[in-house]
């Protein structure tokens, strides 16, 4: 198996087995220009763009910067690489921390796992959600295709208005923990699960396993296509969307992490191909 991945946004756009199968969306800008963007140090959309911290107002786009900025390939082996994205002029105009973001990819067998590590290296605590944002490529026909999820649950989640997150929930209807794709699924965006108690959940293609996505370290969930596209995007999250009546302050946002003084925080998921 083999992985690319670029300088840009440390993002993978290409996961193949060893018959040459490419398994990552292309990218075609007519449905979707990106591959595997990464998220941080927001998840989804703020209230108008706008945030504050110690009284002081800032923007950021929706998911934030990292994936529009250039990371450093500070590590590389035969299986595994390291990326490295550190806080500068730019950054702290739009986020008042500095930090240091890596993301590691390593080849184990037939699974990619990609881990994220954040140091706080401000001097004071620092706030930050953080993303993945894989799209898997599906060659066949969309609803050819169906998610299994781990465990048997109600699958409750919540819908967005605006881009935010908002009280409405709805629950997906699953048979044996088994979902059908169709894309109108995702008319309202994406399904925001703030809690799971399942930890991966594997795309099946014709009722045979195809993918699987492992994501036991992270809280929440967003799973998101578009229109009419050949893809789906299975997303693990730490943090989401502000919702209608959020404060603003960053600190107080649902869903964020708090590191202290020189933490570093560390979580990783895997896409293993079956």
């Amino acid at each position: 198996m083999t992985a690319s991945i670029k300088h840009a946004g440390a993002e993978l756009f290409s996961l193949k087995n060893n018959q040459n199968k490419e398994y990552i969306w292309e990218g075609n800008p007519d449905f979707w220009g990106k591959h595997s963007p990464i998220l941080f140090p927001i998840v989804g959309t703020l209230k108008n763009n706008t945030y504050t911290v110690n009284g002081k107002e800032y923007q950021l786009p929706r998911h934030g910067f990292a994936r529009d900025m250039e990371f450093q390939l500070i590590e590389k082996t035969q299986n595994s690489a390291v990326f490295s994205l550190e806080s500068n002029e730019e950054t702290l105009k739009k986020y008042p921390f500095e930090f240091e973001l890596q993301i590691i990819y390593t080849i184990e067998g037939h699974s990619l796992s990609i881990e994220y590590v954040v140091i706080n290296k401000s001097e004071s605590k620092m706030s930050f959600s953080i993303g993945a944002h894989p799209a898997i490529a599906l060659p066949e026909n969309f609803e050819n295709y169906a998610l299994k999820f781990e465990k048997e649950e109600s699958l409750k989640y919540n819908l967005l208005e605006n881009d935010l997150i908002s009280n409405k929930t709805e629950v997906l209807k699953t048979t044996n923990s088994v979902v059908p794709l169709n894309h109108k699924l995702f008319e309202n965006d994406a399904l925001v699960f703030k809690t799971l108690e399942s930890n991966s959940l594997t795309i099946l293609e014709n009722s045979k396993p195809y993918i699987e996505v492992d994501f036991e370290d992270f809280p929440s969930l967003g799973i998101w296509t578009k229109d009419k596209a050949p893809f789906i995007c299975i997303e693990p999250w730490f943090g989401y969307s502000d919702t209608a009546t959020n404060s603003g302050n960053l600190f107080e946002k649902e869903g964020v992490l708090v590191l202290e003084v020189d933490q570093t925080f560390h979580s990783q998921f895997s896409i293993k191909i079956l």
